[in-house]
């Protein structure tokens, strides 16, 4: 494919989804358009030479937090399967364009998925394959944001994307107040300070400490993904 002379800023990325990118524009489940949204942009950059790794979540299918009838715990378990369940429909997404593929789980789970194994993980994505890893960490109590913070420096990652439905950081939500601004960069201690809600403070801590920089950025453009890898300024940089 013609990159129209994009070199890559990253050689290998870490790219964090929520469920909601695997989710319809309104509704919950899997949209086959969303899915294969992720999947052409993700060829994209296999395509310029970038190895990226995925970490998924599973809120389009089971919010744990939001269950109180049921334990914490298992409230938590349930989520790692739905996350499951969205790395196969990625893979699924994948490989229908020819693009190579293995999930590793963090839950024992090997007729559908790999174990975690980093070394592992780094040799596949050595050989251009996209890796995805699901079910979090495989213990209650950490986010998926924790996970990809965790995953991306096992696998030495350049940095860590997190693909949202927003271009990006802002002061305030931009949806209920639209003088909201967009912030270009942004440090970790202030965005731990000012308590910005697009990622957990326990992941940008895990990047801080071992300078891992953050790009937040809308997934829904087309072709994002390999605008963020090649250096183009679309969201916000945390660093």
């Amino acid at each position: 494919m013609d990159d129209g002379g994009a070199r890559p800023t990253y050689h290998r990325v870490l790219l964090k989804l929520s469920g909601e990118a695997f989710a319809p524009a309104s509704g919950s489940g899997i949209s086959d358009a969303s899915t294969g949204l992720i999947a052409r942009q993700l060829a994209e950059v296999v395509d310029i030479g970038i190895q990226p790794a995925v970490v998924v979540g599973g809120g389009n299918i089971w919010r744990g937090r939001q269950a109180p009838g049921i334990e914490r715990n298992r409230a938590d378990y349930m989520g790692m399967l739905a996350t499951i369940m969205n790395a196969l429909a990625l893979q699924d997404a994948l490989e229908k364009i020819h693009v190579p593929t293995r999930v590793q789980s963090a839950i024992a789970m090997t007729q559908v998925a790999e174990p975690f194994l980093p070394l592992r993980a780094i040799r596949h994505l050595e050989k251009g394959r996209v890796v995805i890893f699901a079910a979090g960490l495989g213990v209650p109590y950490f986010s998926t944001d924790t996970c990809a913070a965790q995953r991306a420096l096992e696998i030495n990652a350049d940095a860590l994307l997190k693909g949202t439905k927003v271009d990006g950081v802002y002061t305030a939500d931009p949806v209920l107040d639209p003088s909201a601004d967009r912030i270009d960069a942004l440090g970790y201690s202030d965005f731990l300070r000012e308590g910005y809600g697009v990622m957990d403070a326990t992941a940008v801590s895990l990047c801080m400490e071992n300078k891992l920089p953050i790009l937040v950025f809308n997934l829904r453009d087309e072709g994002n993904i390999r605008r963020v890898v090649t250096g183009e300024q679309i969201g916000t940089t945390i660093h």
